[in-house]
């Protein structure tokens, strides 16, 4: 009978165990990616250095004045950096929403929306997709995808009332 219980506790407890931890993991991935936005809005390339891993790729996904796709992919987040931290007049505001994050242990995906603000100038909008994994540092982003347009972009009424 005491087997029968603890099996039953064991049964009844582990989902609530699984749900805290996933929920904590949520947290602190969302939390890397708003790092990652805030480190572009201050300039700060150290601070967007922080949220990748050593090794990360890039892509971005856009149509060109021909109505064609294509794939700007990168292996090397060197050059975004240095856009970053190259001093400039134009805060860089990248707003998301509908953020939702999936964790499976160590590897995470995050997507959202976006839309790209130069300093209250809308430049483009989109989805962004971030792959991740735990280091012993924490979350680290070794993907990041995105799409890129300047119509289509249904940005919600609360972020288009910011930049106005």
């Amino acid at each position: 009978m005491k087997k029968l219980i603890l099996i039953l506790t064991l049964v009844v407890t582990a989902p609530a165990s699984f749900s805290q931890t996933q929920n904590a993991d949520e947290k602190s991935v969302s939390k890397v990616i708003e790092t990652l936005f805030q480190g572009m809005k201050l300039g700060d390339s150290a601070m967007v250095h922080s949220t990748f891993a050593s090794e990360v790729t890039m892509g971005t996904v856009y149509k060109d004045k021909e109505g064609n796709v294509n794939l700007r992919a990168e292996s090397s987040i060197v050059d975004f950096l240095k856009a970053v931290g190259t001093p400039h007049k134009e805060v860089w505001n990248e707003e998301i929403w509908d953020l939702k994050i999936r964790v499976d242990g160590d590897f995470a995906q995050g997507w959202c929306n976006y839309a790209f603000y130069v300093d209250k100038n809308f430049s483009h909008c989109g989805v962004d997709a971030f792959e991740m994994y735990r280091t012993k540092d924490g979350w680290k982003i070794f993907h990041l995808a995105d799409t890129r347009r300047k119509t289509d972009c249904n940005i919600p009424v609360a972020v288009q009332n910011k930049y106005k």
